[in-house]
């Protein structure tokens, strides 16, 4: 049985805390990967707004704008008709799902710390 995304979260800590405890090393940057913080770019945050946020939430909220406004191609759902907005983000007028990853990575950076 898979386990949830909260009990996973809480096992991935109790890992980490166990491990500062036996080496007695502070916790190092335990927000990597799809998880860290990334500065969209002024064409990508007029979509997801202004604030640093993790890769996959700048995902999910790139794909809520898309359905909100209704941006899918009708004959092929794959396929991401790019308004003036998106435009803008993606470089074309149209792109598919399996693109967007790709094109989103150019408007993203990692947060300096």
């Amino acid at each position: 049985m898979a386990r949830s995304a909260v009990k996973r979260g809480e096992d991935e800590t109790a890992a980490a805390e166990k491990k500062v405890k036996e080496t007695g090393k502070p916790a190092r940057g335990a927000r990597g990967g799809i998880t860290a913080p990334v500065v969209p770019s002024p064409e990508l945050s007029a979509i997801v707004g202004e604030k640093d946020l993790p890769r996959s939430e700048v995902v999910s909220k790139i794909w809520e704008y898309i359905k909100k406004h209704d941006l899918q191609d009708p004959k092929d759902k794959r396929n991401i008709l790019a308004d003036e907005k998106l435009h803008k983000v993606f470089g074309k007028k149209s792109a598919t799902m399996f693109e967007m990853n790709k094109l989103l990575s150019s408007h993203l950076t990692g947060k300096k710390a």
